[in-house]
């Protein structure tokens, strides 16, 4: 079972001819709503690719914006007995998608400041749980979690994302760590250094370049991605972690879960949006074929 605590969020997508500079409006064509969030996205992806159990955790407000929140997780059958309706708004994104792919975002948290590490029993946290968790929520309810998941015996997955810094005595209670480059850098520290911090790995994703895990111990491996021509890389990161989990949900060795996640964000990259863009598990299957 995966037990994703994290954001849920609604999307307002804008694809515009090219991202703006400070001060510049740029007049781009009709907006959508989609479901998003980083949590929610990486539910999502674990659940179309796998057929594992994946439970979300997290938290929506009393408004118009949670049904539009919550209908991509529902719709993949994701386990919501978690999710709180709490005060204050839904939290929503605004996208701006240029005409080659890349994106501006900002975040409106709102009810994910809400998402609370008690929400989560006790009884949901065992040896054969992954809890997945990100950094659109409060970091110390992810600390919290995590602690407790790590008592319990379950297995942790921190993916930095936005980047925040992480505490030194607080390496020992993630197994992975998944970073972009500039998350990465961020944390000040070299790669294999902070590997050896970590229980298992530190994962850091290159976008076309594929990714590079560092395992504590030395071990590096180093996986391509799928060349592609990208419509929208929004949601590839969160495509490549939910990924990554599920296939270590289904216990397959860190190589092959490399291979399929690094296969799921490149495959994201060819459609607008995150969640309504990313492959199932039959598409992510065929496309490993073509991985270099």
């Amino acid at each position: 079972m995966i037990l994703v605590f994290g954001s849920i969020n609604v999307d307002m997508l804008v694809p515009v001819p090219q991202l703006p500079n400070p001060g510049q409006t740029v007049l781009g064509s009709d907006y959508r709503l989609l479901p998003g969030g980083k949590g929610a996205n990486q539910a999502v992806a674990a659940r179309r690719a796998s057929d594992t159990v994946v439970v979300m955790a997290g938290a929506v407000g009393n408004d118009s914006f949670a049904e539009i929140a919550l209908a991509g997780l529902r719709g993949e059958g994701v386990v919501l007995n978690l999710v709180r309706h709490t005060e204050g708004p839904t939290g929503c994104a605004a996208i701006m998608v240029g005409e080659a792919g890349e994106n501006m975002i900002a975040v409106a948290s709102g009810a994910n400041h809400n998402a609370a590490s008690a929400s989560v029993p006790r009884n949901m946290l065992n040896p054969h749980t992954i809890v997945l968790c990100q950094m659109e929520v409060r970091p110390d309810q992810n600390w919290m979690l995590m602690e407790r998941a790590r008592e319990a015996g379950a297995r942790t997955i921190l993916n930095l994302a936005p980047a925040a810094p992480i505490e030194p005595e607080l390496y020992g209670m993630i197994d992975i760590l998944v970073a972009n480059a500039g998350e990465a850098a961020s944390l000040g520290e070299e790669p294999p250094a902070i590997a050896e911090r970590l229980r298992h790995a530190f994962v850091i994703t290159r976008g076309a370049a594929g990714s590079i895990a560092y395992l504590r111990g030395g071990r590096q491996i180093e996986t391509p991605a799928l060349p592609i021509a990208p419509v929208d890389t929004t949601g590839a990161g969160d495509a490549f972690t939910g990924v990554l989990a599920a296939s270590l949900d289904e216990q397959l060795d860190l190589d092959l879960a490399l291979r399929r996640a690094n296969v799921a964000a490149a495959l994201t990259c060819l459609q607008p949006g995150a969640q309504s863009a990313m492959p199932n598990r039959a598409t992510v299957d065929a496309a490993l074929d073509r991985l270099p």
